[in-house]
């Protein structure tokens, strides 16, 4: 899969600006501040229909405008794929497919596979737990439709829930029955969710693993560590057995919205184990990762997005990195970076094409 074009109108610092891409490498370089990583946000929000750095949608639109516009040209498969997002003040936005508007977004989640690895990723170690799950949905969900609408519809449940749980309390009441009634649907979506949490993070593990040797020479141990409710009984039993807590509380204290994955090395917590240059490489190992894994459950080469990295290694982890790219099992490269003769220098050790945008 390659995105052969990109065009912005308004988005976020760029007024109207239009691109023709390398079907290998292609670099963004110039100062902070010229947009660099606001191309890659673009190339990102065309394949999940949301900034991956800001997700407050408005402020996406280029200030004192009333719309941005987005477009891609994309070759998938031998097909000329035309995607298209946009947003209007006062509307809801708009993902277009060769013309045609979804009627739901998560139809358009994994058409068109992509990967982005970056500073911000760091949210994953140092936030709580809300952060990793969302990270193993994403790539769940890219691969699996039938996951995302289990994860949509066990989220309508557990917030009809809590409200109940407030209902009750506001007016000293509570009805068993209707609560039961919740629980029932909690356990029916919540069960399917961890299953196939559980069966991915077995196949995902070892792959990780294998990436983080690659980078760091084999010098560290690391793991991933699933923890959920459930692993330890029925979502039924455990929401009874939470029931006076759950009162109390008036929210939802158990089920698979309060899974976490945790992040090891050495057999402690990255987070206060790990230096900074381990939490890098933990984190682009956990990236290329989930590279292979969309790989291989969708058969499609994901876009790849490597913004401001260069700034975050030091030269031996780069020369890992753009050892590991150089290879045909790797599809279209984007790259950012504030140093031109440093991007060139590092793509020239890769035998592949490559275009420079200086920005």
């Amino acid at each position: 899969m390659i995105l052969k074009s990109l065009s912005l109108v308004n988005y976020k610092n760029f007024e109207s600006q239009s691109f023709n891409f390398n079907e290998k490498i292609n670099c963004f370089v110039g100062n902070n501040g010229v947009g660099k990583t606001n191309i890659l946000d673009a190339i990102y929000h065309l394949s999940f229909g949301k900034s991956y750095f800001n997700p407050i949608a408005l402020q996406n639109i280029k200030h004192a405008e009333d719309f941005f516009v987005i477009n891609g040209d994309y070759e998938k498969e031998e097909k000329h794929e035309k995607v298209s997002v946009s947003l209007k003040r006062g509307q809801k936005k708009v993902i277009k497919r060769n013309g045609k508007a979804y009627e739901k977004f998560s139809d358009h989640i994994g058409f068109l596979p992509l990967v982005i690895i970056s500073p911000a990723d760091r949210d994953l170690i140092i936030e709580g737990s809300s952060t990793r799950r969302k990270f193993v949905d994403s790539v769940i969900s890219q691969s699996d439709k039938s996951y995302l609408v289990q994860l949509i519809n066990y989220n309508k449940v557990l917030a009809q829930r809590n409200a109940l749980l407030k209902y009750f309390a506001l007016n000293h009441t509570f009805n068993a029955d209707t609560l039961e009634v919740y629980n029932e649907q909690l356990t029916k979506y919540g069960t399917v969710i961890f299953e196939k949490r559980d069966a991915f993070l077995k196949e995902f593990i070892p792959i990780f693993k294998m990436r983080y040797e690659a980078i760091s020479n084999g010098n560290e141990q690391v793991n991933l560590v699933y923890e959920s409710h459930l692993s330890k009984d029925n979502l039924n039993i455990l929401l009874n057995e939470s029931l006076a807590k759950d009162k109390a509380l008036q929210y939802t204290n158990v089920g698979i919205h309060k899974d976490d994955l945790v992040f090891h090395i050495e057999g402690h917590p990255v987070k206060k184990f790990g230096s900074q240059g381990q939490q890098k490489s933990f984190l682009i190992a956990l990236k290329l990762a989930q590279f292979d894994f969309i790989k291989t459950q969708s058969g499609v080469n994901p876009i790849l997005l490597l913004d401001d990295i260069f700034d975050k290694l030091d030269e031996q982890r780069v020369a890992q990195i753009i050892k590991l790219v150089d290879d045909e099992n790797f599809g279209q490269l984007f790259i950012s970076d504030t140093h031109a003769e440093r991007t060139e220098e590092a793509v020239k050790q890769v035998h592949q094409s490559y275009e420079i945008f200086k920005l």
